[in-house]
């Protein structure tokens, strides 16, 4: 059976594309911090008659990457969802060195890390996929989340670039650009009881099995190396 790997795997976009690869016959390797988090979605997919398992690691800890994919095994498809901290979304005006740094190793650094370590299988079985999950700020510049912004339009200049290079070879890598919130997240439901969070402002929202779909077709149909949903944004 061909793997699907989702890491940084959420209630929301994670477990609807586990479940969404699941029905089309993949093993499910999730992978988060939290165990009991963990636990509950493995559950959840085990009950959809899904093979699921789930691995708890911080992945902004580059030094266990090895081992971690090494537990996992083979896989044919990687979800990369960037990591960003709340410390890294800051005002254009507040980034600092350090600010920025951070955001570097947790937002590139350590999709870098994943996707050299994933690739040699993908490479050698000439097959294979790498899909990043992104915010809108990584295609237009926000001053407020500037911080988040730049690490992350590092990182979706380095996954087109890479589909330039391997698209020749059966491996696609992918980008999936979401402007708007995601309904059943973690960041919805920030948003939904922070009304700091809100700022006036209200974003369109998305369902989670709406992006789980889109994520398939990128996958089965290769063509755009990106691919951006809600209006924030096209």
């Amino acid at each position: 059976m061909p793997t699907l790997a989702i890491f940084g795997a959420g209630p929301g976009r994670g477990l609807a594309t586990a479940r969404r690869f699941g029905r089309e016959g993949f093993d499910i390797a999730l992978v988060a911090r939290s165990p009991d988090r963990l636990e509950s979605f493995v559950d959840e997919l085990v009950a959809d008659g899904i093979k699921a398992e789930g691995l708890a690691a911080d992945l902004s800890d580059r030094s266990g990457h090895a081992e971690l994919v090494d537990q996992i095994g083979p896989v044919d498809v990687a979800v990369v969802n960037a990591y960003v901290g709340h410390e890294s979304i800051r005002p254009v005006q507040d980034i600092d060195v350090e600010s920025m740094r951070r955001g570097l190793d947790g937002t590139v650094l350590a999709p870098l890390s994943l996707t050299r370590l994933l690739l040699p299988h993908m490479r050698a079985q000439g097959n294979g996929a790498v899909i990043y999950g992104l915010g809108a700020p990584a295609r237009h510049p926000v001053a407020s989340l500037a911080g988040s912004g730049a690490a992350q339009a590092s990182l979706r200049n380095y996954a087109l670039a890479l589909n330039q290079e391997l698209a020749g070879q059966g491996v696609y890598i992918g980008v999936l650009t979401i402007g708007a919130l995601v309904r059943h997240s973690d960041a919805e439901k920030v948003f939904d009881t922070d009304p700091a969070a809100r700022r006036g402002f209200e974003p369109e929202r998305v369902e989670p099995a709406y992006l789980a779909d889109e994520t398939w077709a990128m996958y089965t149909r290769r063509e755009a190396a990106e691919h951006t949903v809600g209006q924030l944004a096209a």
